[in-house]
């Protein structure tokens, strides 16, 4: 297909974080004017801000948190399509979409080829199971929406179940583990202990007390991105609350009841999710010959560029140098956000003929939430250098940050509206799902 006489099509892959804020914000300055088109593919039909799919999972997520893509897409001036990439034809600047299916197996969408001027790859990241026998078979994820509400399925059949066993007198617990202690793994713990205990509320008489929750960390310390300091702290507040910890335990078996470590030890477990460390998709490595990283990552320059002049890399599926820094970007949600702000102007920049803007990380620090119970994190800046904070304040710039997001998204009016209407609707609805 020849482009030239055709408005400018900047094709987004993806719809997480960077990607949709980046769609909307370029259907906005873009695509109300007819500069260009602005197009953006993915998977699913709806978007859930990825740092609270552990709220899904717990089933303490108000499913009003869910956004059509559709409808963002009709009131900000972009096009939405619906469907997964599968490859990449760079000569004649096309990606290729496998067919949509229905939960019936029915074909709803046939294969598709999407012609692009400018590509941006905003994929995000899947986990790294480093090729542990067992995971994928045994262990479930928490790397798209559907896989947390599978999880949260699980986990409320397996509630009903154990209640069910409890009236028979079989006084036997629910075991869940989770692989990895890093910030997914130690929120997902707290939403379940929350889970537990509002169960015990609602007259599932099994409560905390016959709820097991057990992290498997091959780190010394849970949170090792975190100071220590604040790792301890956590640490601290998860015993309390009952959760088990196996630091320095390195997971090499998962069967179908119970997890090996390194060490011979046997964890019984009935659920168990892997939280241990990510990668880009493995499709990555046949994207035409682009540079990838070894956990297959696309390698982008200063300007989120690629190895390709016309394609564009952003958030987790990105490895974005990091000047004065050995390591790349870490893949944070703020890093998505600032991401996303930087290359829409570069974006812009390219339609008027001007240069590329270069990316420049800003750490603001980083924030783990233990549900109502805690919060912890550290705040950098340049007055103040690195300011421990914790409690109330912490909880209020943990809120703050999908905030952001958004106000981003939606614009800060009606974000504001949105957070009071959840306000009135938390003293109505029930605390967590439970279907």
């Amino acid at each position: 297909m020849n482009s030239a006489n055709l408005i400018h099509t900047i094709l987004i892959v993806g719809g997480g974080s960077a990607g949709l804020e980046l769609a909307t914000s370029l259907g906005r300055k873009l695509g109300k004017p007819g500069i260009a088109k602005i197009v953006l593919l993915d998977a699913s039909q709806t978007h859930i801000w990825k740092p609270l799919l552990h709220e899904v999972a717990a089933g303490t997520l108000d499913a009003s948190e869910e956004l059509e893509y559709m409808a963002q897409a009709h009131r900000n001036h972009f096009h939405f399509r619906l469907g997964k990439m599968q490859g990449l034809d760079r000569e004649k600047q096309e990606i290729s979409v496998s067919p949509t299916f229905n939960d019936a197996g029915e074909e709803l969408i046939p294969q598709r080829t999407f012609h692009y001027d400018t590509l941006v790859m905003a994929v995000g990241s899947i986990s790294n199971t480093f090729n542990v026998e067992g995971v994928d078979q045994q262990c479930m994820f928490l790397d798209k929406v559907s896989e947390a509400f599978k999880f949260q399925k699980h986990l409320v059949e397996a509630c009903i179940k154990l209640h069910a066993q409890h009236e028979h007198n079989n006084e036997r617990q629910l075991s869940i583990a989770i692989i990895g202690g890093g910030a997914t793994g130690v929120e997902l713990a707290a939403q379940l202990y929350e889970v537990a205990r509002v169960l015990a509320i609602y007259d599932m008489d099994e409560g905390v007390d016959k709820v097991k929750i057990t992290i498997i960390e091959a780190s010394p310390r849970l949170l090792a991105a975190l100071p220590e300091n604040l790792s301890i702290a956590t640490q601290k507040q998860l015993v309390k609350l009952g959760v088990e910890l196996r630091l320095n335990r390195r997971v090499i078996k998962i069967t179908d009841n119970s997890i090996e470590t390194q060490d011979g030890e046997i964890i019984p477990a009935d659920l168990k999710v892997w939280a241990a460390g990510i990668k880009a998709p493995e499709w990555f490595k046949d994207l035409d010959g682009l540079e990838i990283n070894r956990i297959n990552q696309l390698v982008v320059s200063q300007s989120l560029q690629t190895t390709d002049a016309k394609i564009f890399a952003l958030g987790d599926c990105a490895a974005c140098p990091w000047p004065g820094h050995k390591e790349n970007v870490p893949p944070r949600a703020q890093a998505a956000h600032q991401q996303a702000t930087t290359l829409h102007k570069t974006l812009v920049n390219r339609m008027n003929n001007k240069p590329a803007i270069d990316y420049l990380y800003c750490d603001y620090g980083s924030l783990v939430s233990l549900g109502k119970y805690s919060t912890v994190g550290n705040m950098m800046g340049n007055l103040m250098g690195t300011v421990t904070i914790g409690g109330f304040i912490a909880r209020i710039v943990y809120l703050s940050l999908y905030t952001m997001h958004q106000a981003a998204l939606f614009g800060y009016f009606k974000t504001g509206m949105l957070t009071l209407s959840n306000l009135f609707r938390s003293t109505i609805n029930s605390r967590i799902k439970l279907h």
